[in-house]
């Protein structure tokens, strides 16, 4: 019996959730970027990365105030991208405006991901057209869900498994 706690223990450690999940989010954000080069895919797949978390037990929640986040922090790019002044102040302007809006929504402990996402919606490179910093949100946008999937899906297999086994251990030592 004591052996197969520790198996069981090891099989749904945090930690292997974890590494799980990140493989099948980035296997999932690498094959978008891939199959459709047309589009940037980069800014979903660092997006995907960035929702899944490594807690055990708050997994699901911390997941979903994550996209929060980063949808707090690419709508405020968005909103600050048409201000006329330069983006260094544009994105000062951002990381400020989704630190309050975090605060307001109680969200403060994930205003990384916020932050994280104006940078991503909003810096600039010289080949880029004026709409990029659209594609970038919807990009980040088409992450944080993808994200979110993966840690609600993988929660509900773990949960399965997890009972299965519960289940199979106690009807063999009920057996004997």
């Amino acid at each position: 019996m004591q052996k197969n706690n520790k198996i069981r223990a090891f099989f749904f450690s945090p930690i292997l959730i974890y590494i799980i999940r990140c493989i099948i989010g980035f296997s999932i954000g690498y094959y978008l970027l891939k199959t459709f080069p047309r589009f940037d895919f980069f800014w979903a797949l660092l997006s995907i990365l960035l929702v899944i978390s490594p807690e055990g037990k708050d997994s699901k929640r911390l997941s979903m105030e994550r996209v929060k986040a980063n949808f707090i922090g690419a709508l405020s790019g968005i909103i600050v991208f048409s201000l006329p002044i330069e983006m260094y102040f544009k994105i000062l302007i951002g990381i400020a405006a989704a630190a309050l809006i975090c605060k307001l929504f109680n969200l403060l402990n994930v205003s990384r991901s916020a932050i994280v996402a104006i940078i991503i919606v909003l810096m600039e490179r010289p080949d880029e057209s004026f709409m990029a910093p659209v594609e970038r949100f919807v990009s980040v946008f088409i992450g944080c869900i993808i994200g979110l999937l993966v840690t609600i899906s993988t929660a509900f297999m773990i949960k399965f498994v997890h009972r299965k086994i519960l289940d199979l251990e106690y009807h063999t030592t009920n057996k004997n």
